[in-house]
């Protein structure tokens, strides 16, 4: 028969069997305030296009509106830290950048197969009813992972770690049970704005404010339609989501690569894609190249829009005739992006080499860190 500190020592110690980094406790009503800010955001139109956060805020602003016999919150975190600085690509027009948690396999299966694997240990050790839950439902992650101790909220509006930096995914386990809580994390930011300053297209107006309608994750995943000409230059060769604001962050100097679930280790051919391969696909070699990838969910016509705004802004010529192959196409996204992109590529334009997204000489020239 366990009692609430044994049994919790021993979920700490499964879920670190499992793959995961980190493991709290917290109340299910540990964060009434979460649901009002979240409302604010999203009444401010901050959330751009995302209507499915609008649609189910009621139930992302507190667990029990989910599941009211939901008593305590189990927040577990699995590392995927990199082996090399992300930014490392900056100067390579011809590659395209995919961010690091798109690089190995869908984080949704690995999470949600770790976490039911935890599930049914618990359920073992002391039957009851219980949910797991990562990024597919109305949750809201990151305020009860903070209020259960496995990270502060950064200035980036992602959580932060003093041992694993800001690269690890979040999931969430509901039950019945009623389990002491742990103490919820402190902030250690202090004077640190180099997050807010990295962004490229200046998406934040402050700490943990920020306007998704300018964010490059949002616009290259999140966003169906045409990307707004005033953000293309500065999203550079990134053609599937953006880590400027986690990759400057000095406290990822803790987060070891040893740590980071297998899973996620880059895959070589998702790790630093030649543009020019990626304009060659159709659908099915979109699907075939992606399969087993968070990066699949966006579908080819998103993810072409994207390689062709990276193409524009390559400044090689070479690319020129697949751009051009483009400007026909029969998705009206994709015809507009090709011309962009063509125009751009034109000899005459192509005389200066492409510059570093965000630096100056860019629209949205980079500010200075501090």
């Amino acid at each position: 028969m366990f009692d609430s500190a044994s049994l919790k020592e021993a979920i700490r110690a499964e879920a670190s069997r499992l793959g995961f980094a980190s493991c709290g406790f917290t109340r299910a009503d540990s964060v009434p305030g979460a649901g009002e800010e979240l409302k604010a955001w999203i009444a401010a139109g901050r959330h751009g296009t995302m209507g499915w956060m609008e649609e189910r805020a009621g139930q992302r602003g507190h667990p029990q509106a989910l599941w009211p016999e939901a008593k305590s919150v189990i927040a577990l975190a699995m590392s995927y830290a990199p082996a090399e600085d992300p930014r490392r690509l900056e100067q390579e027009p011809g590659i395209g950048r995919i961010s690091v948690y798109a690089q190995g396999g869908d984080y949704h299966k690995t999470v949600k197969k770790g976490l039911k694997a935890l599930a049914r240990f618990i359920v073992a050790a002391v039957p009851s009813e219980l949910k797991v839950f990562v990024d597919t439902a109305p949750i809201m992650e990151k305020p009860l992972s903070a209020a259960a101790g496995i990270g502060w909220p950064g200035k980036h509006t992602n959580l932060l770690s003093r041992d694993h930096g800001n690269w690890f995914f979040l999931g969430v386990i509901f039950t019945e049970l009623e389990l002491e809580p742990d103490p919820p994390a402190t902030e250690h930011c202090g004077s640190c704005t180099r997050c807010l300053q990295s962004c490229p297209t200046e998406a934040f107006d402050g700490p943990r404010r920020i306007d998704a309608r300018r964010c490059i994750s949002y616009l290259t995943i999140e966003h169906a339609g045409p990307i707004p000409h005033e953000f293309r230059t500065a999203i550079g060769n990134r053609i599937y989501g953006c880590d400027e604001c986690l990759a400057a962050c000095p406290w990822n100097r803790f987060a070891e690569q040893a740590q980071a679930n297998m899973a996620f280790l880059p895959r070589a051919e998702l790790a630093a894609p030649k543009l020019a391969d990626l304009l060659a696909l159709d659908d099915a070699g979109f699907r075939e190249l992606f399969a087993g990838s968070p990066i699949k969910r966006i579908g080819s016509k998103r993810f072409m829009r994207n390689c062709l705004i990276a193409a524009g802004n390559s400044g090689d010529p070479a690319l020129l005739p697949r751009v051009e192959a483009l400007r026909g196409d029969a998705d009206p996204v994709v015809a507009e992006a090709a011309h962009w992109a063509a125009d751009r590529l034109q000899p005459t334009r192509c005389s200066v080499a492409m510059q570093p997204a965000g630096s100056v000489g860019s629209p949205l020239g980079r500010r200075a860190s501090t």
